[in-house]
């Protein structure tokens, strides 16, 4: 795969997936129940229980919870990592079980939370990658060269969308942590996904890097109509960027609605078990929350 160059804008090459006219509900999860093989869970507990929700198409939806309460678990199920012992869930009209790997990779973009594991590609190989789901079945055997020139000119408008251009040839574990996460981005929007699953998509970067990729989700999904769905621990970002907030703890929804329905003190206490404060951040009037106590156990 040679250079890339400034051809045709972002929307023009992307429209055709992801400007496309899509039911209102691009998940729809029923009564799901999932947990581990007894050989990989000590005590077989259901790591899923009864969860139920829809993903409005076009939302950005936060799943934030406590360690444990399944939100990396969600996201893998929604990916078809992980397949639930009972429910449904349809993609898009679809029920996901019936779907291929392939078929819903060619949907639905995943950003994984560990960039360590990636391997000294360049970052132009890497994004490349997101275009396999899309190759002619049986066309490859190994290696690059099976991408089109279509597939080239798409990887390269994702690149520019994330900014990452100038860093093309260079391999991916020489970029710093915020790089990296633009890559693995970069790298799911080459595959012209219709949703993008992002599990702690702002940990281990600083400040700025944190209002830039959120920044930029939210950009996604207005310029382009993506649907994203974010696991974070993060409740000020969660509260600042996302449509709708979805709250698990163990492994069961607490609470389903926008950030002033779920960012509640007596809410979150309850799950986490600590005092917070909740008030209006003074620019964006939406909830913000500060942690002027110890937790509950721990006394007033």
């Amino acid at each position: 795969m040679n250079g890339f160059s400034d051809r045709r804008s972002d929307a023009s090459l992307m429209a055709d997936s992801i400007g496309a006219i899509m039911p209102s509900d691009a998940y729809n999860v029923q009564f799901i129940r999932f947990r581990y093989p007894a050989r990989e869970s000590q005590d077989g507990r259901w790591i899923l229980d009864g969860v139920s929700f829809q993903v409005q198409a076009g939302e950005v939806l936060g799943v934030v919870g406590p360690n444990g309460s399944g939100k990396t678990s969600l996201l893998k199920v929604l990916a078809r990592g992980l397949s639930p012992q009972e429910g449904r869930i349809s993609l898009f009209g679809q029920n996901l079980a019936s779907m291929t790997q392939q078929d819903v990779a060619c949907v639905v973009g995943v950003v994984p939370q560990d960039t360590q594991q990636l391997f000294p590609f360049t970052v132009a190989e890497t994004v490349i990658m997101g275009r396999f789901p899309h190759r002619p079945r049986g066309r490859w055997t190994g290696g690059f060269g099976w991408e089109s020139h279509q597939d080239i000119e798409i990887a390269e408008q994702a690149m520019m969308t994330m900014d990452i251009g100038h860093v093309a040839h260079r391999a991916v574990t020489d970029l710093s942590g915020g790089e990296r996460q633009r890559v693995l981005i970069a790298r799911a929007l080459g595959q012209t996904p219709k949703v993008l699953l992002l599990d702690e998509p702002t940990a281990f970067l600083d400040l700025q890097h944190q209002v830039e990729i959120c920044s930029l989700l939210r950009r996604l999904k207005e310029e382009r109509g993506l649907t994203v769905v974010l696991v974070s621990h993060d409740l000020n970002l969660v509260g600042q960027y996302c449509d709708r907030i979805l709250l698990l703890d163990n492994g069961q929804v607490v609470r389903l609605g926008r950030p002033e329905e779920v960012i509640e003190p007596d809410v979150l206490e309850r799950v986490y078990g600590c005092r917070v404060l909740v008030d209006q951040h003074p620019v964006s009037g939406l909830p913000r929350v500060t942690m002027p106590g110890r937790c509950l156990s721990g006394g007033t």
